[in-house]
């Protein structure tokens, strides 16, 4: 970016070593760095906000093509009219506009069935399943 050399480097850092001192130079190096960090910072905001430009434009650009695009279909293939007899409105009534006294869910809503409750399993498998597998099946007793 700034094409500095090594020799370049070394000079600008004696320089800064003999006019700051050493005793204040790593707290201007890191004012530096803020300072470079906030300018890279608002570069990338910019440079950010200049995209955002760019691509509005170019979505308008492309909403134009489309409605021309549309445009051009739609003369050269106009909608043919409907054989179908055109729709009449409902004629309301008074009894049909009143509300209907019972009120019954419509046929869409699901109806939850009722709870049922698990049966208990047995005594023998309330334990430890592997002490509840050998009594269940006769492994593990005790000779009579």
């Amino acid at each position: 970016m700034f094409d500095i050399g090594s020799t370049e480097l070394l000079l600008i850092v004696i320089i800064a070593v003999i006019v700051i001192g050493p005793k204040d130079l790593p707290r201007a190096l890191y004012k530096v760095g803020q300072v470079l960090g906030k300018a890279r910072g608002m570069a990338r905001h910019f440079r950010t906000g200049i995209d955002a430009m760019v691509r509005e434009v170019e979505v308008e650009e492309l909403e134009k093509k489309w409605a021309d695009q549309n445009k051009r279909i739609m003369q050269e293939h106009p909608a043919e009219p409907s054989s179908a007899p055109a729709m009449e409105p409902l004629a309301t009534t008074s009894a049909a506009a009143a509300p209907v006294a019972e009120a019954s869910p419509p046929p869409f809503v699901a109806q939850s069935a009722p709870a049922v409750a698990e049966p208990k399993p047995a005594a023998a498998a309330d334990g430890p399943p592997y002490i509840a597998a050998q009594s269940a099946t006769g492994k593990g007793d005790a000779p009579a």
